[in-house]
């Protein structure tokens, strides 16, 4: 949907982008929730009314976006009380996400170390390489014979 040049963004979707239908987003967001350990296996996921309300969108499409859940088997519905996430979501959820993960990522680097002649020993120790690089960034500043390697190219990153 395009929106006029300085149109704000419509208050029922507060939350969620224009990308992809709503009720998509909506399960998306329930399964990262689940996938990253904030609903638990066994707990009572929000209901519809409550996705609604939150998301500012119809029920219905709430309503939809979970069913997309049940129907892969990560909620199940416990009459008169709510849905419930499922036993195994979780794993399931991860292994899903691995998958992709190499689909998406791990696939291409190795196809494009291949065509460059770069090894499956050499590429791991440059993933490593990479890992420890990121760690020196994040936690602790770089020492000084480190930033020289980089700044001399002796890092290839």
């Amino acid at each position: 949907m395009n929106r006029p040049k300085g149109a704000k963004r419509l208050p029922e979707m507060a939350g969620l982008d224009e990308g992809a239908p709503l009720f998509v987003q909506v399960a998306e967001r329930l399964a990262a929730e689940i996938a990253d350990g904030g609903l638990a296996e066994g707990e009572r996921v929000p209901s519809t009314n409550e996705l609604a309300a939150y998301y500012r969108i119809n029920p219905a499409t709430a309503a939809k976006g979970i069913n997309v859940l049940a129907g892969e088997g990560l909620l199940e519905k416990h009459r008169g009380i709510g849905m419930f996430v499922a036993a195994g979501a979780r794993r399931r959820l991860l292994e899903q996400r691995r998958r992709r993960f190499a689909e998406r990522y791990v696939e291409p680097l190795v196809a494009e170390a291949t065509r460059l002649g770069i090894g499956t020993e050499e590429l791991a120790a440059m993933v490593r390489e990479s890992s420890d690089v990121e760690g020196e960034s994040s936690h602790e500043p770089a020492s000084p014979a480190a930033t020289r390697d980089r700044a001399e190219g002796g890092i290839t990153v």
